[in-house]
């Protein structure tokens, strides 16, 4: 596939030696972080018109570079398709392009249900993937089309998907429906409440430690003035703490994918340009610390005794990280904070650790 005939190369900034435009490319490289806008809203209710990215590259063009090491491309706009699954078709060549190449695209604008795209084509090159959505809504509607409400039961039963763990992370209890939340903790899959994801990010890291996958739903960000995302809510992520939630998924050992979806493209508010600029810089500033870590670990072992039980518990002495679990290959260890532990000290083990 030609991806000139469906994707709008960026235009050029003026930038200065220091800032990030300054080292962008436009070709995709090996091991480099691939942005690509998407302008098709159709599964949130919107339109697929060529929008115009300007304001935010704007932004994040003239952003400081610090010393990242890792090659950032910007390939551009992707044109939509006639239906909203072409959209998806074309989304999925590009996506599995970057792969082969050990890229990590990073998808901005779309509707969120571009989550299934990012999904299957990395399923063609992963198996067991570890997928985190971050995400105000748990929607497990059924229906023929794929939009935002029913990508996420097209995902867990497509029979050809192999999926390893799911984690909720940010749904408002108020704004969904309880068959919807019962039916992922039967299947035993974490549900993460906006209440345990404010003001620290310690509690909820290990759900994006090992993550291949994360999605970011932009509905889980908190709006004010001018509507930060296509449905627009008052309670949800404040700034700060998304941007430190980026941080964090970058941060993903294993992290091959990620989107940002349902930004409000329409908006010409530079504040919320800005927001969704600084979002993609400290997404890259995670990977580039996450590759910079050295690839040999030791660990620290401490043994917890509860009723009669010996548990284990691991601390990566170079990250300060925590697992679970006394198998020898630390992959096979359950990501963990050192709450859970703390608390395991005090006799109360945290179900989702012994789940496995």
């Amino acid at each position: 596939m030609n991806f000139e005939d469906f994707i709008i190369s960026p235009r050029n900034f003026k930038t200065e030696s220091w800032q990030i435009g300054h080292r962008i490319t436009k070709d995709i490289k090996e091991d480099s972080i691939v942005l690509l806008f998407v302008s098709d809203y159709r599964g949130a209710g919107g339109e697929a018109e060529v929008q115009d990215f300007t304001g935010i590259r704007r932004e994040f063009y003239k952003l400081s570079q610090l010393d990242f090491e890792i090659p950032v491309v910007d390939l551009g706009d992707l044109v939509s398709g006639k239906s909203v699954q072409d959209s998806h078709y074309i989304l999925q060549e590009v996506l599995s392009a970057c792969h082969y190449k050990r890229a990590i695209p990073v998808i901005i604008g779309g509707s969120n249900d571009f989550s299934f795209s990012l999904f299957s084509a990395l399923n063609f090159h992963t198996k067991n993937i570890n997928y985190t959505q971050i995400s105000n809504i748990i929607s497990l509607q059924q229906g023929e089309m794929i939009n935002e409400y029913t990508f996420l039961s097209k995902i867990f039963g497509a029979k050809n998907f192999s999926i390893n763990n799911y984690h909720h992370l940010g749904y408002q209890k108020h704004l969904n429906e309880i068959d919807s939340v019962r039916l992922i903790k039967e299947v035993e899959f974490d549900i993460i409440r906006l209440a345990e994801m404010m003001n620290s990010t310690e509690k909820t890291e290990p759900f994006f430690r090992k993550a291949d996958l994360v999605t970011v739903n932009c509905d889980a960000i908190e709006s004010f003035s001018e509507p930060f995302s296509m449905n627009p809510q008052v309670n949800g992520l404040n700034r700060r703490e998304v941007c430190a939630y980026m941080k964090e998924i970058g941060l993903s050992e294993n992290l091959k994918s990620v989107g940002i979806f349902n930004y409000n493209i329409y908006s010409e508010n530079q504040l919320n340009h800005q927001l969704l600029a600084q979002m993609i810089w400290y997404l890259i500033e995670g990977i580039n610390i996450q590759r910079s870590h050295p690839k040999e670990r030791h660990y620290e072992i401490f043994y917890v005794l509860i009723d009669d039980r010996q548990y284990t518990f691991k601390r990566d002495t170079f990250s300060n990280l925590w697992y679970f679990g006394d198998d020898e290959n630390i992959e096979n260890c359950v990501p963990c904070s050192r709450k859970d532990f703390d608390e395991a000290k005090k006799g109360w083990l945290n179900t989702r650790l012994t789940k496995i």
